[in-house]
């Protein structure tokens, strides 16, 4: 899988969520949240999609396995979607990163380097499902 997110510094420990035995899932893949805490692959262009993480180790489809670690928080090495400046918010758009508008829901983290499109940067996973609107 391209532009998959890189742990830089592990802020704390991966979480158990529930994913789907038939699917698989790269490690660094970002994740969708859903009910009941569940994570699924962000592959498709959905902006806004609520954030359950980043894949902290690969899923095999049909392994029988339907948890998977999925980092919550840490620094990551991202790929930006357009320019992306230290100190924005950021959002998901699959598995590309870029700037949150100031009431934009499902946030993931915090730019900790400025990039221009398809550069990779460094982001602090901040996972918010602001309702800033």
């Amino acid at each position: 899988m391209a532009n998959e997110a890189t742990l830089i510094y592990e802020l704390g420990p991966a979480i158990p969520f529930t994913v789907a035995d038939e699917t698989g899932i790269a490690k660094g893949t970002l994740l969708t949240l859903s009910d009941p805490m569940t994570a699924a692959a962000n592959s498709a262009i959905v902006l806004g999609a609520p954030v359950a993480g980043i894949a902290a180790t690969e899923k095999i489809a049909n392994d029988g396995v339907t948890k998977l670690g999925v980092f919550r928080t840490g620094i990551f090495k991202v790929t930006a979607s357009g320019s992306v400046t230290a100190g924005d918010a950021l959002a998901t758009i699959g598995n590309f990163v870029y700037t949150a508008a100031v009431n934009e829901e499902d946030l993931i983290g915090i730019a900790l380097e400025t990039a221009t499109n398809g550069e990779t940067f460094l982001m602090e996973l901040k996972p918010l499902a602001a309702q800033l609107a």
